[in-house]
C-alpha cells in the first residue's frame, strides 16, 4: 500500500469514527439542532453575510467563480461522510458540526478531574475559556488570508483543488468556533465573532493574534511546509482542546481534527512530491552531489539543502506558536480543566500534576541546560515536545524517497531553540545542531540555516501556473492517486 493510500485510509477511519448526522433543513447546515434555538439561529444568520463578504474579499483571489471539485459532509455512514461535487466556493455549505456526545463524560484532568463535563460555561472560567476559543478561531481565517494569492501559480489543478479544500475547511472551523462564541458568551461572544472578520493577516494596525499567522505564504513550497508543520500545531492545539471539560468545545475540536488530517496529508505529500521530482531529475541527469546547487536548479527542481532550510524556517516559526515553555497561563488552563495535554487519557500519571515535574531545556550563562520544573507550569513545553516528535514521521518518509534514489542526504529537525522569538530561547542564537553562538557567528552562518534572498528568488522563478488537466510543474511530481478515485489528470477545477 502506498504512503498516499495509508494517509487517506487513516483520515477516513478517523472521520468515520467521529461522524454525526448533518441537517440541511436550516440555512446553516448543522447537527446541533439550530432550528430549536431561534435566537441563536438569527444571530448566526446575521453573522453569515459578513462572513461571505469577508470570503469574497479575502478568500482565494481570482477563483470565486470557478467550479471546484470539493467534498462536503452530508451523512452519518462512512460511505456518505463526504459528498464530492463541483461547487463555487462562495456557495459552499459551511456549517456547524460537533462530534457525538459521550454519555457520562467527566472532566479528564485538573482540579475538577472526575466531575461531570460542563455543558454550560463555568462562570469562574468564562474569560479564560473565551480567550482560548478566540485564539483558536483567529487562526482559521488567518490561514485563508495568507494563502489567497496562491491560485495564480498553482503547479496543477490537483494541487489547486487541494488548496481550496483546505481553505473551505478552515472557513468551517471558523464557523465552529463562532457558534461557541455566539451561543455561550452572549454580547461579548457576538462582538468577538465580528472582530474575527475585521482582523487581517499581516495588517499593520489590526493583525491576527499569533505571529506566524501574519507571515506571508508567497509560494507553493511555503504552502506545503505550512500545511505540514503549522497545521500540525493546529492538530496539537485541537487535540489539547478536545480534552476540555467544557463539552461543546471538546466535541467541536474532536470533529475539527477529522478535517485537519487532510490538511496534514496535503502538506506531507506536497513536500514529498517535491522531493520526488528533485531526486528523479538528479538521477536522470547523473548528479549525485545534493550540494551541486547550480546544476540541480538548472533542472527546474528545488535542491534538497534549500528544502531543509525552508523546513528549518517553518518549524522554528511554528514552534513559537506554542508560547513560553514555562507558562502560568497554560498551568491555569490545565488546572481549570479547560485545556488538556496531547493524548491526555493515555498518559500514565494522576492528570492533576500537583507534585510532578517535567524537564525543560533553557539557556543559562550561554549554555544549554536541563532543569526539572513543576509539570503544571511546563504544559506548553510538553506539548511542544509532542509536536516535535509528531513531525518526525514525515521527515522519515521524505528521507526514504531520497534513500531509494541512492542519494546521500537526510532531512532533520533543528534544535528546538533554533531561530526562536518566544519562550526560553528568545534572544539567543542557537544553531540547528544545538550550539549557542554569538551574533557575529550567527550572521556568518545564517545563510546555511535559513533561506536567503537568492533562495527565495529561485523558488519564485519556479512558480509558474499549470492550469490544464494532467499538467504538473517541473518541480513537483504527480500524485500517486487522484481525489475520490478520480484520475490524476481529472479537471479538479473548472476555471471560469
Amino acid at each position: 500500500m502506498s504512503q498516499d493510500d495509508t494517509l487517506i485510509e487513516a483520515t477516513e477511519a478517523v472521520v468515520a469514527e467521529n461522524f454525526v448526522e448533518v441537517s440541511y433543513d436550516d440555512a446553516i447546515p448543522n447537527n446541533v439542532n439550530l432550528s430549536s434555538d431561534r435566537q441563536l439561529l438569527r444571530a448566526l444568520e446575521g453573522w453569515h453575510p459578513g462572513y461571505i463578504d469577508w470570503w469574497k474579499d479575502m478568500g482565494p483571489e481570482g477563483f470565486q467563480e470557478a467550479d471546484v471539485y470539493l467534498r462536503t459532509a452530508v451523512g452519518v455512514d462512512p460511505a456518505g461522510w463526504a459528498k464530492f461535487g463541483y461547487v463555487k466556493m462562495p456557495d459552499y455549505r459551511w456549517g456547524i458540526l460537533l462530534a457525538p456526545a459521550v454519555p457520562g463524560r467527566t472532566i479528564p484532568h485538573g482540579r475538577h478531574k472526575g466531575e461531570p463535563a460542563w455543558q454550560e460555561v463555568p462562570g469562574e472560567y468564562r474569560s479564560l475559556l473565551k480567550r482560548l476559543i478566540v485564539i483558536q478561531a483567529d487562526t482559521e481565517p488567518a490561514s485563508v488570508e495568507q494563502q489567497r494569492w496562491l491560485g495564480a501559480t498553482a503547479p496543477s489543478l490537483y494541487d489547486l483543488r487541494n488548496l481550496f479544500q483546505v481553505n473551505v475547511e478552515e472557513g468551517r472551523h471558523l464557523w465552529a468556533m463562532v457558534y461557541l462564541l455566539v451561543k455561550y458568551f452572549g454580547k461579548d461572544g457576538r462582538e468577538e465573532a465580528q472582530a474575527l472578520l475585521e482582523r487581517r493577516s499581516g495588517h499593520q494596525d489590526n493583525p491576527r493574534i499569533l505571529g506566524a499567522f501574519n507571515e506571508k505564504t508567497p509560494d507553493w513550497l511555503s504552502f506545503f511546509m505550512f500545511t505540514y508543520f503549522t497545521d500540525r500545531d493546529g492538530k496539537m492545539q485541537l487535540a489539547a482542546l478536545a480534552e476540555s471539560g467544557f463539552d461543546p468545545l471538546s466535541r467541536s475540536c474532536r470533529f475539527m481534527l477529522t478535517e485537519e488530517a487532510h490538511h496534514l496529508f496535503v502538506g506531507e505529500t506536497g513536500v514529498g512530491r517535491t522531493v520526488q521530482a528533485t531526486v528523479e531529475a538528479m538521477v536522470k541527469a547523473g548528479i549525485t552531489d545534493p550540494y551541486d546547487t547550480a546544476a540541480i536548479r538548472r533542472l527546474g527542481v528545488v535542491d534538497l539543502p534549500l528544502l531543509q532550510r525552508k523546513a528549518n524556517f517553518h518549524m522554528s516559526v511554528t514552534r513559537d506558536l506554542f508560547g513560553s515553555e514555562i507558562s502560568s497561563n497554560a498551568a491555569e488552563s490545565f488546572n481549570a480543566g479547560l485545556k488538556g495535554r496531547y493524548h491526555e487519557a493515555q498518559l500514565q500519571d494522576d492528570h492533576q500534576l500537583q507534585d510532578a515535574t517535567y524537564p525543560v531545556q533553557r539557556v543559562v550563562q550561554g549554555e544549554l541546560v536541563w532543569e526539572d520544573v513543576p509539570a503544571l507550569r511546563a504544559i506548553n513545553s510538553r506539548l511542544l515536545d509532542d509536536y516535535i516528535a509528531d513531525c518526525q514521521g514525515g521527515l522519515d518518509r521524505w528521507n526514504k524517497v531520497i534513500e531509494k534514489a541512492g542519494l546521500h542526504f537526510r532531512f532533520s529537525q533543528p534544535h528546538k531553540g533554533f531561530n526562536r522569538r518566544i519562550g526560553e530561547f528568545a534572544g539567543h542564537r542557537i544553531t540547528p545542531a544545538g550550539e549557542v553562538v554569538g551574533e557575529e557567528t550567527w550572521a556568518a552562518l545564517k545563510d546555511e540555516f535559513l533561506p536567503n534572498a537568492e533562495d527565495i528568488a529561485f523558488i519564485q522563478s519556479l512558480m509558474r501556473p499549470c492550469h490544464q488537466p494532467g499538467q504538473y510543474a517541473s518541480w513537483i511530481a504527480p500524485p500517486r492517486m487522484g481525489i475520490n478515485q478520480q484520475p490524476v489528470d481529472y479537471e479538479y477545477v473548472k476555471i471560469a
